[in-house]
């Protein structure tokens, strides 16, 4: 099917995106969001019983599961945005759709632990085409605006991640493997949707050769690395991602250890969580961005992130820790902005391997978190511990936020940038 006219290029850039293209996009990234989300409530009973075992050997290979979807983004996010900086972002975006939907239908029907570990690789490759959705946002929106459009990716990925497990939750008390062809169904419709209504905005003339010497990800950050100014936002980026991941990595175990929630007080605060990070991310970014400009808005939202996390670190009551909750949404800000720096100041052949950088970056710190905030989360609520403080991992990852703030604010000023 003939793809319709392309509505901007990169480099050009256009305010006025095609509204059915943006759905398509944002629809993108919210299954993206909900292929993390959806395994959370069904992956015990699903493994126990694709394997037989116990519910202990279960959380074993849910771990693996887990890690494998995070190594495959990190090792893919490059090599798509590099495919989409060669071949453009349309034939990308739609493939990976494809096999998206395929990965769903085979995690559904997995006979074996083999196969369902394999189907999952499967989906944290085709989950790296989040670069190349951001690319495609960089493509069509001037420079100026990219800060606010990057901010309503963030709240399809948050919207994502809130139904996800409700997705997960409800189809599974139906059927253990209705989740996955729900997901499927949604996954080829919006493949569909997209052979219709997306355009393709990257022009021959800024598309470049593809290499595999800048498609892995070591290769992809050096070279993105040696664009001026770019290193230490790139840090920058890393450690603010680092910090943040506490939330998924530590939340139901400090809820039950320092409040005493049950599973069920734990998911209600996780999809308000959800929700007001979705919120915030349609609702604030742009405003914020337009007003305070793009340096001084990440810098805003750092010091609440700081705050926010200082805080839950040191709250002693349930109800407290609900109340800070819809502030966080102020510090989501930082991300948008950021990711707005450093699209303004990469070149227009270059779009999708810096998204897929930071998505490698992401990965990373999905990886690196959950072990370093569960451990710190074990050390001080062991039996016996000196400190009883289950609030550490937030406590730690304010003091990182401490090094996202110097790095932020002793940066240099790059070409073009907003104040």
């Amino acid at each position: 099917m003939t793809a319709p006219p392309a509505a901007g290029v990169q480099g050009a850039g256009t305010a006025a995106a095609p509204p059915l293209a943006m759905g398509f996009i944002l629809m993108t990234v919210a299954l993206d969001a909900i292929g993390i989300g959806l395994i959370f409530p069904v992956m015990p009973d699903l493994i126990e019983s694709v394997t037989g075992g116990s519910l202990s050997q279960a959380a074993l290979w849910g771990g693996v599961l887990a890690t494998s979807f995070a190594v495959m983004q990190f090792l893919f996010g490059p090599v798509v945005g590099s495919l989409s900086d060669r071949f453009g972002r349309r034939p990308v975006l739609l493939i990976s759709l494809g096999v998206m939907g395929l990965g769903y239908v085979g995690m559904a029907l997995a006979p074996t632990i083999g196969i369902l570990l394999a189907t999952r690789i499967l989906a944290g490759i085709a989950a790296a085409t989040h670069s190349t959705a951001t690319a495609f946002i960089a493509d069509i929106t001037l420079p100026e605006d990219r800060g606010r459009r990057f901010g309503l990716i963030g709240a399809a990925f948050g919207s994502g991640f809130v139904m996800g497990p409700l997705i997960g939750g409800v189809l599974a008390g139906i059927d253990l493997h209705l989740p996955f062809l729900a997901a499927a169904g949604l996954a080829f419709a919006n493949l569909v949707f997209g052979l219709i209504v997306l355009p393709e905005t990257l022009a021959p003339a800024h598309r470049r050769a593809f290499t595999l010497a800048r498609a892995n990800p070591l290769g992809a950050l050096r070279a993105v690395g040696r664009l001026p100014g770019l290193r230490r936002l790139l840090w920058t980026f890393l450690l603010l991602a680092l910090a943040m991941n506490v939330y998924p990595a530590i939340w139901a175990f400090f809820g039950k250890a320092r409040f005493g929630w049950d599973t069920a007080m734990i998911g209600y605060s996780l999809a308000l969580y959800g929700i007001c990070y979705a919120l915030g991310q349609a609702l604030l970014v742009g405003p914020l961005i337009r007003r305070l400009g793009e340096h001084r808005a990440a810098l805003w939202g750092m010091w609440i992130d700081f705050g926010t996390l200082a805080g839950l670190g040191l709250v002693t009551s349930g109800w407290m820790a609900l109340a800070l909750t819809p502030i966080t949404a102020l510090g989501g800000v930082t991300t948008p902005a950021l990711q707005a720096i450093l699209s303004r100041n990469t070149p227009a052949d270059a779009q999708g391997e810096l998204q897929g950088v930071l998505a490698s970056l992401n990965a990373i710190a999905m990886i690196a978190a959950p072990l370093m905030m569960t451990f710190t989360f074990a050390i001080f609520t062991a039996p016996g511990a000196a400190i009883h403080a289950p609030g550490a991992p937030f406590l730690l990852a304010a003091l990182m936020m401490v090094a996202v703030l110097f790095l932020h604010a002793t940066r240099p000023r790059l070409r073009g940038a907003q104040p």
